[in-house]
């Protein structure tokens, strides 16, 4: 395999993705290991990384991307690899059960929707940025819940599994256009056109505070509820460092907007996912 196929693949930035299921895990009543196990494994080293060299091959990026600051460029052998992985990735998920396998697939199809030229949702501001943060929240929430406890997805439905996989999107939408912040003018160049393009800098700044704020008090809420209210406290807690590192970065774009790049993005990304991995264990094994 070439090094720019495994650098695309991006695999460490699977970490930004794995709060998701650590809240599935989290609010889970009978964990089944061997389940837990392998559907970890399908979605963190095979259906992401899939997801993520699917669409490098398609974008063909020359600046900073999530978890590139240089991106190498794409061969053949990129898009090949990202099929190869979703298919095992689709083997192992029949194996889990047949709700985690018609799931992973229409999660593989969305997200090679996002970057293929024939629909390109990444052309689409609110269809893409809505596609990205039901996916990537509610949805992978669910399939990650009934693949843990090895449940249909009819045990899934009372209050306290929908709620936070709702809370779980609506924090995805509100963080995903920071994710796009200092990607305008490489989208531009190529005529996609991004929520935070329509956002603006600033104005994307303002939109995903609003919805951390809203997102932060319905899990506080959620937490509190069914936990206790020292877990909803500890919460709050373990967001403060982001708030701190959000508000710190705000102040400096407002001075300067090319503060708003590629290394500070990727700092606020491991902050959030760092804290929020680091509470959702403690929930899970408190």
């Amino acid at each position: 395999m070439k090094k720019s196929t495994l650098l695309h693949l991006r695999i460490p930035f699977s970490f930004f993705l794995l709060p998701v299921y650590l809240l599935a895990m989290a609010v889970s009543e009978s964990i089944d290991t061997q389940q837990a196990i392998l559907s970890f494994f399908v979605l963190h080293f095979l259906i992401y990384p899939a997801s993520n060299g699917y669409n490098s091959y398609f974008d063909k990026d020359e600046k900073s991307i999530g978890g590139l600051k240089n991106p190498p460029s794409v061969s053949k052998e990129l898009y090949f690899v990202s099929l190869i992985l979703d298919t095992v990735g689709l083997i192992i998920g029949w194996f889990i059960s047949l709700e985690f396998f018609v799931m992973i697939l229409v999660y593989g199809l969305i997200s090679k929707a996002y970057s293929h030229p024939f629909i390109r949702l990444k052309k689409l501001p609110i269809t893409g940025w809505l596609a990205a943060g039901i996916f990537q929240g509610y949805f992978t929430f669910l399939l990650s819940y009934i693949a843990i406890n090895d449940l249909s997805i009819m045990d899934s439905l009372k209050w306290q599994i929908q709620f936070p996989g709702a809370l779980s999107t609506l924090l995805l939408l509100g963080s995903y256009p920071m994710t796009q912040i200092y990607q305008h003018e490489e989208d531009a160049k190529r005529g996609d056109i991004t929520i935070s393009q329509k956002l603006g800098i600033l104005g994307t700044f303002h939109f995903t505070s609003i919805s951390f704020l809203i997102s932060s008090g319905g899990f506080f809420y959620f937490f509190s509820e069914v936990f206790s209210i020292n877990d909803g406290l500890i919460f709050l807690t373990a967001m403060g460092p982001v708030l701190l590192y959000f508000s710190l970065w705000y102040l400096r774009v407002r001075k300067d907007r090319n503060a708003a790049n590629f290394e500070s993005t990727m700092r606020l990304n491991f902050i959030s996912s760092l804290m929020l991995n680091g509470f959702f264990i403690y929930l899970a094994i408190s």
